[in-house]
């Protein structure tokens, strides 16, 4: 029997594939990241019309400063733009942020932006949406375990956990990344450590409600079983059981 809930409760996403989608038409590669946040909002109201309660994307990660230059200073004027025009209404439709990542290094401007959409939608409780901008795996593990040597804490799993910078959610149940790439790219290497992954051939501005719900459904498909066997999880008695 399936040990899957019907629906995952929270859902991580590397939103891959928006340079690729603008090539392909022949438009510069911020043509694709701004067609990438209408694809972010249509997912954003999908997860939480799904009742699924945590989404977490990975929006700008730390080793995206190395891309052309042209294109990193555009997605800092997306994000400027989109902190102003997004925020009011995730706010009103119940989303609440947080985001994730360095943020030294960023223009003052973003900085407050990032800070001030946080403490708007401080309230809402429809659905937590965590955005990973200027994140890295290997970034959050290095951070949590320099905090706890700071404090003279013991590193533990425990500790250690506790410290990540997404320990104010469960742990990650559904894993998706689009663009037909397979590999996590540093995002979420501790909290994925028994997440479903699944990934997607459609480039970021294809995935719709449909391809969200062709994930849910291989998830459902998926045995978790957390090092366990299957005659462990199943909700079924064990032969003992019955003989007994």
């Amino acid at each position: 029997m399936n040990n899957a809930p019907a629906i995952p409760h929270h859902v991580a996403i590397v939103m891959d594939g928006n340079g690729r989608w603008a090539t392909r038409r022949f438009l510069p590669r911020v043509a694709g990241h701004k067609q990438g946040i209408e694809s972010l909002r249509r997912c954003v109201k999908a997860c939480a019309d799904r009742r699924i309660g945590v989404l977490t994307v990975f929006a700008f990660s730390s080793e995206n400063w190395n891309r052309p230059i042209e294109e990193v200073s555009g997605l800092m004027e997306l994000m400027a733009l989109a902190l102003g025009r997004e925020v009011p209404k995730l706010s009103r439709d119940g989303v609440r942020l947080h985001f994730i990542g360095e943020r030294r290094g960023l223009s003052d401007k973003i900085a407050k932006g990032l800070a001030d959409a946080e403490a708007a939608t401080a309230h809402n409780t429809r659905l937590q949406l965590n955005v990973c901008f200027n994140y890295g795996g290997r970034w959050d593990i290095a951070r949590a375990a320099a905090q706890l040597a700071e404090r003279g804490e013991a590193i533990t799993e425990l500790s250690l956990d506790r410290a990540m910078a997404l320990s104010h959610v469960p742990d990650p149940d559904l894993f998706i990344r689009t663009g037909g790439e397979q590999r996590l790219s540093n995002f979420l290497l501790w909290q994925s450590a028994y997440a479903e992954l699944y990934f997607s051939d459609r480039l970021w501005p294809e995935f719709d409600e449909a391809a969200l719900d062709e994930a849910i459904a291989a998830y459902q498909g998926r045995e978790r079983r957390f090092g366990q066997t299957s005659a462990q999880v199943t909700d079924l008695p064990s032969p003992a059981r019955q003989s007994a």
